[in-house]
């Protein structure tokens, strides 16, 4: 096999670890109470991936029914061990099955590779029953031996291998006794046992791989895996291609292709959606409240809007360090203090960020969690919360030593103006218009900021050379892998490699929490020690969450007759922790159902929807205006 250096992770916000994510004046966060379903079935045409008809689609001549996703964010590595971003992970979630996955009603974990599982006595020794009926495309049985093989080999963190890592730091032993039985030896007890995120591939085809920190998986077509799809082609920046696996254990999916189609930027993608180029636009980042009205007037389209799974934050660089403690990066000192970064996040109004940014299509920002998993949301108490308050960020700015010169500017005890550098995702909207109201606020506060704007941020971002960067990512129902990624067992092993870690962070309570809340098989008191930690990064003032951007997507009705939301009640159809929307869509004009003979597509019609947060009792609405949402 051929092998190709790593891409590097681009991170989602302002786009999310995977693009990122995203101020103004406007009225408070209110609790609304809104939901209605419209089932919907109109049936029409299937278009062609690359080459179709405007408006009315057809099928290929063969018959072939193909499903295109237009996507603005780039693959970062094929290879499970390496990608990162949301796209390349969703690409993995098709075409390799993962121990457990999760319901999408209620985000339960569910039987996948593994069918059954359960702990020892002193929950150290987890045994998996694996699946008899799975095989890879290329033939051969899929069996306890690969997942075996795939759990060392990200255990031994061989190059820069380490995407999966913060999973299988606690393991002692993986083995595979039988065919059918998998046995994971532990060092303590981890809560996350049911929910291991990790692809698992064939031993027989990666055993020859020489150096998986190099090696991309985008040579060898078809890709030998045992998910709902096969991955068959891909071109750089231009596409990615999957059939449907026939021989897939749940059953195959109706559409016979997938074609994840990138383009430009979202309005290009948009303009495909509207002339019927595509059966799908991607959130990422979300649709634009300016794009998604233009689309809900636009016939044959639907606009899916619901809670989102992603965050969207400022993070700072509290001063980048390799795992052995060596110093690197040029971020500016000055945040090092603990009042100048909390003196930023007090004269950022997340309010006006919802109203002007989002458009109301988010809900304010503040613990690490979104709402949508409400026994993990965090809010801070009335004494604890930084809101909006410029005045109380001078007061900061004095005490730590920076004060205003005659020409109105910060400047520290050496005479140096306090200037700062923001990284920015240039694909990403939201990122430049929350970048021009920092520069406003920070402005007044007597503070310069560089807005710089990349393609590909990663490269800086890993050499820790900024100051703050924009910062988000797509949150899982099981919370460990964000929380993971801000413990010092993420730190690089050398200077400006690639790791596991997302702004540097090294602390040891935090440490200590992480540490404790992963050992902790009671859910309450596991989740109130989740909540512990977002308080401490929430004081820190390394990550401010701005705001939990609203998921707002959209997709062909004479292309797409249904389609499965994550939640079912009200979702997500993009980058779900799982496979059912692409496993589950139904071609317009194609009638299918289950192996069992149910019906798989789910009708989805969303106006509006409530997410309970069971902490506080408290049912916070999905906030929107007359028109769509925002971000990815």
């Amino acid at each position: 096999m051929d092998t190709q250096d790593q891409h590097g992770r681009v991170r989602s916000h302002g786009a999310t670890k995977a693009p990122p994510r995203r101020r103004g004046n406007g009225p408070r966060l209110r609790i609304l109470l809104a939901a209605a379903a419209a089932a919907f079935t109109l049936t029409a045409g299937l278009a062609t991936p690359l080459n179709p008809a405007p408006q009315q689609a057809e099928a290929k001549a063969d018959g072939k029914k193909t499903l295109t996703v237009a996507v603005a964010q780039s693959v970062d590595s094929l290879s499970p061990f390496l990608a990162q971003r949301l796209l390349s992970t969703s690409i993995h979630r098709l075409t390799y099955e993962y121990l457990t996955n999760y319901d999408a009603k209620n985000n339960k974990a569910i039987a996948g590779f593994a069918t059954a599982w359960k702990p020892s006595a002193d929950k150290l020794t987890w045994t998996y029953t694996i699946r008899d009926d799975s095989k890879w495309s290329d033939g051969k049985k899929a069996t306890a031996e690969d997942a075996a093989w795939t759990f060392n080999k990200v255990m031994s963190k061989e190059g820069t291998a380490t995407a999966n890592s913060n999973f299988v730091t606690n393991f002692k032993k993986v083995t595979a006794p039988s065919p059918t039985e998998l046995v994971i030896e532990l060092k303590k007890p981890q809560a996350t046992m049911a929910a291991l995120d990790v692809p698992i591939v064939p031993k027989h085809v990666w055993e020859k791989v020489d150096d998986i920190s190099k090696f991309n998986n985008d040579k060898d077509f078809p890709v030998v895996g045992n998910g709902p799809f096969i991955l068959t082609d891909y071109k750089t920046d231009q596409y990615v291609k999957l059939k449907a696996n026939k021989d897939f254990w749940r059953g195959a999916p109706k559409f016979d292709e997938l074609v994840f189609k990138t383009y430009k930027d979202q309005d290009a993608a948009v303009a495909a959606l509207k002339k019927g180029e595509v059966s799908f636009v991607a959130g990422q980042p979300a649709l634009t409240p300016a794009q998604a009205k233009e689309l809900k007037g636009t016939e044959n389209v639907k606009v899916n809007e619901g809670p989102g799974r992603r965050f969207f934050a400022l993070a700072t660089n509290p001063g980048a360090k390799t795992l052995d403690g060596k110093k690197f990066g040029d971020g500016n000192p000055a945040l090092l203090d603990k009042k100048v970064r909390q003196a930023l996040f007090l004269s950022v109004d997340r309010e006006a960020i919802v109203d002007k940014v989002f458009q109301g299509q988010a809900v304010e920002g503040a613990g690490y969690i979104p709402p949508r998993f409400s026994e993990y949301a965090w809010q801070p108490s009335a004494e604890q919360k930084l809101s909006y308050d410029p005045k109380k960020a001078a007061q900061l700015l004095d005490e730590a030593g920076y004060k205003k010169n005659g020409d109105g500017e910060r400047v520290g005890k050496d005479g140096k103006p306090l200037n700062l550098r923001i990284l920015c995702h240039a694909t990403d909207p939201n990122d430049k218009a929350v970048g021009k109201y920092l520069k406003e606020w920070w402005g007044d506060l007597g503070i310069g900021l560089k807005v710089d704007c990349l393609d590909d941020v990663s490269v800086p971002w890993y050499a820790g050379e900024y100051d703050l960067a924009f910062d988000g990512w797509s949150v899982n129902p099981d919370p460990d892998f964000v929380l993971g990624i801000h413990s010092c067992a993420a730190l690089p092993k050398k200077a400006k490699e690639s790791a596991a870690t997302d702004n540097f962070i090294c602390d040891k309570k935090y440490d200590d929490l992480y540490a404790k809340q992963l050992a902790e098989y009671d859910p309450a008191k596991r989740a109130e020690t989740v909540k512990e930690m977002q308080s401490w990064l929430y004081d820190s003032g390394y990550m401010n969450v701005l705001a939990y951007p609203n998921a707002v997507e959209a997709y062909r009705t004479d292309q797409i007759k249904s389609i499965t939301t994550m939640p079912t009640a009200a979702g997500n159809i993009f980058g779900q922790d799982g496979y059912w929307s692409w496993w589950s869509a139904v071609p317009a004009d194609g009638k299918s159902s289950s192996k069992d003979g149910s019906s798989t597509g789910v009708i989805i019609g969303i106006a509006a929807a409530a997410v309970v947060l069971v902490g506080g009792g408290v049912l916070f609405a999905l906030r929107r205006r007359s028109t769509a949402e925002d971000r990815e």
